[in-house]
């Protein structure tokens, strides 16, 4: 990879680990229901690439499905999961989406694996589970729970693409965008209340946060990676992609105090390690299983 190829992979993967912080920030320091601002961020999303819409997938129904996947359902619970799950232990949760997808696809896709890619699941898996329990408490962490239902249902959302003629990285998520923002809007008026009060008085810094998840992340973020996964291959972009959660950690810990604890380093060492393996590991069903899922409108 050249140089300035790294430095733009660099810059999205900073840009995603942020926005993880950012989201945890809006919705559950300042207090905007999450699937309120899961909403205003689909329709950011919509009303910035509406010119994306055309042409029109052929395939609209596997779309909307996929849209639900991958959009509405998945940011639903990464959202909720982010209101009592710290940044920094979400940006390495996350990461589960490599290890699911490569057992979606060994189940649906008839993809074998060898012995390192089963140990980087186990390892991938004992991490998070390291990180998630608390041994004072002999409990689980429930936000956590949500944010692996999350990677669970964005990976889905990646078979279910294999169904699909292949679209364009914008034009999936205008898509997306189009057929999320209705679904959270209603399930938002449903069970949420102050909606619109909380957001506009939460003032500009949550604005600037919605504008950053739209533009930054959405159009600058996935257009960017897109561009590079059509220059190298999946095998060589996705061990890179692992400073993501590296900035999730760090932003956690600057910008919101979160504490460093033993268990969260050893955690998201052991969990890391094993995505690295499955992600340098060539899946030949599904390539792109090693970077969790397709790529959705405003992943972190």
């Amino acid at each position: 990879m050249v140089f300035r190829d790294f430095i733009l992979l660099f810059a999205v993967c900073l840009v995603w680990g942020l926005n993880i912080v950012l989201s945890r920030w809006v919705v559950a320091d300042v207090g905007v229901p999450p699937l309120f601002f899961a909403a205003v961020r689909f329709t950011g999303v919509a009303l910035f690439l509406i010119p994306f819409l055309r042409p029109k997938p052929e395939d609209l129904k596997t779309l909307f499905l996929i849209a639900l996947m991958i959009g509405s359902l998945n940011f639903a619970l990464l959202f909720i999961g982010l209101t009592t799950a710290e940044a920094s232990a979400a940006a390495v949760t996350g990461q589960l989406g490599v290890p699911i997808s490569t057992l979606l696809s060994m189940a649906f896709l008839g993809e074998t694996i060898g012995w390192r890619r089963g140990l980087g699941i186990m390892l991938a898996f004992a991490g998070v589970v390291l990180i998630a329990f608390d041994p004072g408490s002999f409990g689980i962490s429930v936000g956590l729970l949500y944010i692996v239902a999350s990677a669970f249902i964005g990976s889905v959302g990646g078979i279910l693409m294999k169904r699909m003629a292949p679209v364009t990285g914008l034009q999936l998520q205008a898509w997306v965008g189009l057929f999320s923002f209705l679904p959270l809007f209603l399930f938002s008026w449903l069970f949420e209340s102050n909606q619109i009060g909380s957001y506009i008085g939460a003032g500009w810094p949550v604005w600037l946060a919605s504008l950053f998840a739209i533009v930054g992340v959405s159009i600058f973020g996935h257009g960017a990676f897109y561009t590079l996964l059509k220059k190298y291959d999946v095998s060589m972009i996705s061990p890179l992609t692992l400073m993501t959660p590296i900035w999730g950690v760090i932003f956690g810990i600057v910008l919101l105090n979160e504490p460093i604890t033993a268990r969260l380093i050893l955690g998201a060492a052991i969990s890391l390690s094993g995505v690295f393996v499955i992600a340098v590991r060539p899946n030949r069903r599904m390539p792109e299983a090693a970077l969790g899922k397709k790529v959705g409108p405003g992943d972190s």
